[in-house]
């Protein structure tokens, strides 16, 4: 699960949700391998996250990192938008979000957040990679990760980092 039960506006992430990020820490760059990770998260080129994320997080206040955020979405955004000049929104698909974040990004990455994202790109065939943080609980109910696949994706394991607190695994997606 990625979010406990009762994941709704005025409560984002669900009951419990921080139980699923405490390997995080206190949100500064954590020591030991998982720094590595926080490294990664702080140097993309563009961020591409579904609406459901950014709403919840207003957005970022329009700001994550000074890079540009792609929202794919089939309804025009809310108001606060217009006082977010790096948010974009992206109403003819999933392909065209990531390849504006593409473009955007340049020679660095795009980071992708949002379950439903990764699965409508996934399905599009534009990941090119996951990165999964297994916590060692299991909540028993709450939003799936992947909820429903097209079909079987084949993944090649990239990199594990092994924490007392969390396995943090990357796949590749195969095609």
């Amino acid at each position: 699960y990625i979010a406990g039960p009762n994941d709704e506006v005025g409560n984002p992430g669900g009951d419990d949700f921080m139980r699923l990020h405490e390997w995080y820490g206190d949100f500064s760059r954590p020591t030991g391998p998982v720094g590595q990770l926080w490294d990664e998260w702080n140097a993309p080129g563009a961020i591409l996250a579904g609406r459901r994320t950014v709403e919840q997080v207003d957005h970022w206040g329009g700001d994550n990192h000074g890079v540009s955020i792609f929202v794919p979405s089939h309804r025009p955004p809310g108001p606060s938008v217009a006082n977010y000049p790096l948010v974009k929104y992206v109403s003819d698909g999933i392909a065209s979000a990531m390849a504006q974040a593409k473009a955007a990004a340049g020679d660095r990455d795009v980071l992708m957040l949002g379950a439903y994202t990764a699965q409508r790109a996934l399905e599009a065939g534009v990941l090119d990679e996951l990165q999964i943080h297994q916590v060692p609980v299991l909540f028993g109910r709450g939003r799936r990760m992947f909820e429903v696949l097209p079909s079987r994706v084949e993944l090649e394991i990239v990199r594990v980092i092994d924490t007392p607190e969390a396995t943090h695994i990357r796949y590749r997606v195969r095609r």
